[in-house]
């Protein structure tokens, strides 16, 4: 489990395709603090680490990961939101994040405000956001505004713009989206009672 609380930024230094799965290697300052098969989110993806090698630790993803997330775009070079997940007894400092990504989403408008930037995403499936509620882009919990039937908008504040991967995203942007769990929880029993 996670929080969406990004600890820091990695940059993708190989990628190595073996089969239908591709193999991450990424360099991090939190490196050096990692273990093979620790759970790490990647943009919000958990995936395990299987191998370290000084300064760089290596990931797979599988063909199911590629086809529903942005990690099929990933050139080397690219960063990437990274995440170790929550110690029992820390602080929840975002939300509960599982690393599961439902779908992935495109950002549609940036706006510069007077301090803060409103970015809005569209996505199509049937997961909803609420207003106030929470949702993980790209592995960072932030509260929803202007939630609308598949498109929200979230406000972002200099920190986490630059401290993520927010500083990168362009008009058009693919982006990984997981919806609140509690949330899923409650649509589900709304449609199965």
């Amino acid at each position: 489990m996670f929080t969406g609380i990004i600890e820091a930024i990695g940059e993708v230094k190989k990628l190595e395709n073996e089969g239908s799965n591709l193999h991450i290697s990424i360099s991090s300052d939190i490196t050096t603090q990692l273990k093979i098969d620790q759970s790490i989110a990647h943009d919000g993806v958990c995936l395990t680490v299987i191998a370290i090698d000084g300064k760089e630790y290596t990931v797979t993803a599988i063909d199911e990961t590629l086809k529903k997330t942005n990690l099929g775009l990933l050139d080397k070079g690219s960063v990437i939101n990274l995440e170790r997940c929550m110690q029992i007894n820390g602080r929840l400092d975002g939300h509960i994040v599982q690393g599961h990504i439902d779908t992935a989403g495109f950002c549609d408008k940036i706006e510069k405000q007077d301090g803060s930037w409103k970015f809005t995403f569209s996505y199509s499936s049937n997961n909803i956001t609420v207003e106030k509620g929470s949702i993980t882009i790209n592995g960072v919990s932030l509260t929803v505004v202007d939630s609308l039937p598949n498109s929200f908008s979230v406000f972002i504040i200099p920190y986490t713009y630059e401290h993520t991967t927010f500083k990168s995203f362009e008009v058009g942007s693919k982006v990984n989206l997981e919806f609140d769990i509690i949330g899923k929880y409650v649509a589900k029993l709304m449609t199965n009672p």
